[in-house]
């Protein structure tokens, strides 16, 4: 048996997907993490399950890190999935819903594929909705320590968690050096996606991502919906943002409570097959 997989980039994060209706069994944990290794499997930044049935929306789909965890919500994971659908003509170019662990988000693809909408949800900065350890209350300018430094920072969910550090400047070195513990750090009883953000101009802002079982990655679009969002809330930036990270820039508009609409583009890379051979079977 032969397993089908489709391989797509959203500005160099880089997922599989696979339609489960060519699954045998259920993957295991151990067989994302292989399917998802750049030395022993195809690799990517995760894998993109679907499309699932749902009974809220026309497609369902599940979300896996190369760490073989689950995660609610990628905004970049979902261009990428409903570019494979208009690739498949499962849809057309007007919009559709997809169901994910994160909540059901609206999608749109044009410019023959290579450019997709998506409508990502409201912003929430409550730390009981997040999750942050603690008594409720919005978390803004707080401090954060990991290693030998101390942070200000603010946290948010678009469906998922984020921890959010505005600093004067910042690099891939800072994101390698102190993602790894704001990650895992005891304010976040799910773990958390970081982001190192600097403030460009009122419509401009860049980003450093270390990604909750991902590590790091040149570009995060729920990472980029948190980051504008906590610009915008800080008073930093206005609605409109142009979100600026090492693989390149997705556009976020900020609507009435912190609703979320994220533009940017999708690649498609490659199609092939997994073999048995390849998990030792």
């Amino acid at each position: 048996m032969q397993l089908c997989f489709y391989k797509y980039h959203a500005l160099g994060n880089d997922y599989l997907v696979i339609d489960p209706k060519d699954l045998v069994n259920p993957l295991t944990e151990s067989e994302v993490k292989l399917i998802c290794n750049r030395n022993f499997g195809i690799g990517s930044d995760g894998i993109l399950l679907g499309p699932l049935p749902s009974k809220v929306a026309p497609f369902r789909l599940r979300i896996f890190n190369p760490d073989g965890s689950e995660a609610e919500k990628s905004g970049n994971g979902l261009r990428i999935f409903a570019r494979f659908l208009w690739d498949m003509k499962r849809v057309i170019d007007e919009e559709f819903l997809i169901e994910t662990a994160g909540g059901v988000v609206k999608a749109q693809v044009f410019e023959n594929g290579r450019m997709v909408k998506v409508e990502m949800g409201r912003i929430s900065f409550w730390s009981d909705v997040i999750p942050v350890v603690g008594e409720k209350r919005e978390v803004l300018n707080e401090e954060i320590r990991a290693g030998d430094r101390t942070f200000q920072y603010c946290s948010a969910t678009i469906g998922n968690p984020h921890c959010v550090l505005p600093l004067d400047e910042i690099s891939q070195d800072l994101a390698l050096k102190y993602g790894p513990a704001l990650e895992t750090h005891p304010n976040f009883p799910k773990k958390t996606n970081v982001q190192f953000l600097k403030i460009l101009d009122r419509n401009n802002i860049q980003i450093e991502i270390w990604e909750r079982g991902a590590g790091y990655t040149l570009a995060s679009g729920s990472s980029s919906s948190a980051a504008a969002a906590v610009a915008h809330r800080l008073g930093y930036c206005d609605a409109s943002i142009q979100v600026h990270m090492p693989g390149g820039i997705i556009s976020i508009e900020i609507g009435p409570e912190f609703s979320i609409r994220m533009t940017g583009s999708v690649t498609r890379v490659a199609t092939g097959h997994l073999t048995q051979e390849m998990f030792g079977k």
